[in-house]
């Protein structure tokens, strides 16, 4: 579910492992075009598919209708309006998210407002989480990816449908922890691109990163107390990849900014979404609610939504930090 550059690098996955699948994109030229070429038009397009072993469609409704497992990939800001069409039920279906990101206004991570909002049972809810950007799974590079859900036999299923030479799998039970991890590891990659526009090195860049999994740990336990191993790859292996790789859309939009951009700016030149922009709003309102000391979410959230001069703010940070 979704055109983007995950998307297309999940299905990717998948394909090697299943003989068909159902791709819902909202654009019919998008899908015409895709058909025509052998790739996707607009992203990751050195990646080919055999499209006779895809059954495009632009009726959610009908993709739905049809089938069983649904990965959402699309941009957390975005999901809200893709469901608006929607009329089947989904609580029968087994609903997993990719997506990295936090739905605005909710406040709620993606597999929360499925639940609330369209009463999809907790174990028919599932999360695809880790350290893995699309651009190296179009190559082919290894990748190590861990799939959440309560329901062990269903996430084992997903796992064997993803695993290749190239991409590992495991399974985990904290869903939650792992979606708020990926919510917050993109506002830590905003943090790392605004120090790296503002010209700090590699030293500072390291002592943010270990703040930011520190500072990642005490929110996990506040929201969802179960036992985790943060230092996972799940939870630090995406904080680090996302934080330092150039790959990272969100580190890319935080250098912009660090560089003297305003956020619309940053944005336009970008052409894509950077969902910790979004992410870095409602980790604040949340945590509005829980108190948990988040210096470099509050920092992030002074510089894009307050207008705080990055350069006024960072410095700010580093005193915080030993």
């Amino acid at each position: 579910m979704g055109g983007g550059s995950w998307a297309t690098a999940i299905a990717k996955i998948v394909l090697e492992n299943v003989d068909h699948i159902t791709w819902y994109m909202r654009r019919d030229d998008s899908i015409e075009e895709f058909k025509r070429l052998g790739h996707n038009p607009s992203y990751l397009t050195s990646v080919h598919f055999d499209t006779s072993r895809i059954t495009f469609s632009s009726d959610i409704n009908e993709v739905v209708r049809t089938c069983n497992t649904l990965i959402f990939v699309t941009p957390s800001p975005y999901l809200k309006n893709h469901l608006k069409k929607l009329k089947v039920k989904l609580h029968d279906k087994f609903i997993v998210t990719a997506i990295k990101g936090i739905v605005p206004d909710e406040n709620l991570v993606c597999t929360e407002f499925f639940r609330q909002v369209y009463n999809v049972p907790e174990d028919n809810l599932g999360v695809l989480g880790g350290p893995s950007h699309a651009e190296e799974v179009a190559m082919g590079r290894l990748t190590y990816l861990t799939v959440g859900c309560t329901d062990e036999a269903k996430a084992q299923r997903l796992a064997e449908c993803i695993e290749s030479s190239y991409v590992k799998t495991k399974t985990s039970q904290d869903v939650i922890g792992i979606e708020y991890a990926s919510v917050l590891k993109n506002v830590y990659s905003i943090a790392a691109g605004i120090c790296n526009g503002l010209k700090y090195g590699d030293n500072f860049q390291s002592v943010l990163m270990a703040n930011a999994v520190q500072e990642m740990n005490r929110f996990l336990r506040a929201v969802y107390p179960i036992e985790r191993n943060v230092y996972d790859s799940v939870y630090l292996g995406d904080l680090l990849v996302t934080g330092y790789s150039n790959f990272s859309r969100n580190r890319v939009f935080g250098t912009m900014i660090g560089r003297g951009y305003s956020v619309k700016s940053a944005q336009i030149e970008m052409e894509m979404i950077a969902e910790g922009y979004f992410g870095t709003k409602c980790m604040k309102d949340i945590n509005r609610g829980l108190h948990v000391n988040m210096p470099i979410l509050d920092a992030v959230y002074n510089i894009l939504y307050e207008r705080i001069s990055p350069t006024v703010e960072i410095k700010l940070l580093t005193e915080s930090f030993r």
